[in-house]
């Protein structure tokens, strides 16, 4: 792990930085539609068009190729953050949402695939592992630097612009050579449900578990009237649940059938779910069940993912990977929308914990349902978590 991260760790320091600005954000313009007198709905909309642009963002991996598009994608994040105060609209607030999906999901495969062409067979793993924990230790930063200044201000914007602008410099001048892009096999979408109907499947309700969370979890809170760090507190627990539970969940699924772990996991987070609905109320309930949601739902991506490996020939796992973030995505362009809707009914804010909760069930459900139709690959055939 040292030598991953003295090699890496330009790009390591620089994603962290892009993560707490694209964390403060998330967050922040949650609390400051509450302030605004924005729906419940009309921020629904807006957190579901970060996931618009994701998809459309996720098409450029044929295409982004050069170093200058990642300097330019990410000056372009930093210009919409500081513009959101400026015009507190939510037409401009969601353009300017899916602008910032757009770039950095550019950003991403610029990064990962930069990572993955610096890493070996032998240490590619831990590269990965750590790119993945500076994700998640940045969004964790994000929430406390939230309490440094007043959300109806524009300090709060400053801050994540001028992270995001800082976060380009070790990148452009460490970055080596970036790889190509159009060496990957091909793959449809048809293709890969017929290979893992379950990978597909989880997917798509993952995708709309993880837009609530990084979508809701802030319109929730000033929907409960939490205050600004109960909500910080609140967000932040879904991804440190994400850190610690995500080794453990993996080491027991590299010694059981992983669709079996599929099923107990997600029952764990719909149950979870149920208990954030029903005692919510109780700030400390609260927090443990966004710790036992997020960590929960952060292993099931890479179990699902794991999982469809196994049917997968070592060329194809790319393409497959790039199918798996589209379903992903169009799950998360949904699920804002559907829990903002949920929680304008009488079920209130309960209606985002009902809503992730249902997904867990129906992940579970069909996971059982998969393991009747399918035998189970062998523990010693199914290759090592990551």
């Amino acid at each position: 792990m040292i030598q991953v991260v003295s090699s890496a760790w330009a790009l390591l320091l620089g994603m962290c930085l892009l993560m707490v600005g694209n964390g403060m954000q998330g967050t922040l313009l949650g609390i400051r539609g509450g302030i605004e007198g924005f729906s419940t709905l009309q921020m629904s909309i807006v957190m579901s068009a970060y996931f618009v642009g994701f998809l459309g963002g996720s098409g450029m991996i044929r295409r982004v190729g050069h170093v200058r598009v990642f300097a330019a994608l990410a000056s372009l994040i930093s210009a919409v953050m500081i513009l959101y105060p400026t015009f507190p609209n939510t037409i401009v607030w969601s353009l300017g949402r899916v602008l910032i999906g757009f770039c950095f999901s550019a950003v991403y495969v610029t990064a990962e695939s930069w990572l993955n062409n610096a890493a070996t067979n032998e240490n590619r793993g831990q590269a990965l592992s750590a790119y993945m924990i500076v994700q998640t230790l940045g969004i964790v930063i994000a929430q406390a630097l939230l309490l440094t200044a007043d959300p109806s201000g524009f300090v709060l914007f400053v801050i994540p612009s001028v992270l995001v602008s800082i976060a380009v410099t070790p990148i452009l001048l460490s970055i080596s050579p970036t790889p190509p892009f159009g060496t990957t096999k091909p793959m449809s979408l048809s293709t890969l449900m017929e290979t893992s109907p379950l990978g597909c499947v989880g997917m798509f309700l993952l995708g709309g578990v993880f837009s609530a969370q990084f979508g809701m979890a802030a319109v929730y809170g000033a929907e409960a009237g939490l205050s600004v760090a109960q909500i910080s507190l609140f967000v932040a627990a879904f991804f440190v649940g994400s850190v610690i539970l995500q080794y453990p969940i993996g080491w027991i699924s590299d010694r059981m059938d992983r669709r079996s772990l599929i099923v107990i996991t997600a029952l764990i987070g719909g149950a979870g779910s149920m208990v954030g609905m029903m005692l919510g109320h109780i700030f400390p309930i609260l927090l443990a069940t966004a710790f036992v949601v997020g960590g929960m739902s952060n292993p099931l991506y890479s179990l699902i993912m794991a999982h469809t490996n196994v049917f997968l020939e070592q060329e194809d796992m790319a393409a497959a990977s790039g199918g798996m973030l589209f379903i992903n995505g169009l799950g998360a362009v949904l699920g804002p929308v559907i829990t903002g809707w949920m929680m304008g009914t009488a079920l209130g804010p309960g209606g985002f914990y009902l809503f992730t909760a249902v997904l867990f069930a129906a992940l579970a459900g069909y996971a059982s349902y998969r393991k009747t139709q399918r035998a189970a690959v062998p523990v010693d055939e199914t290759g090592n978590y990551v």
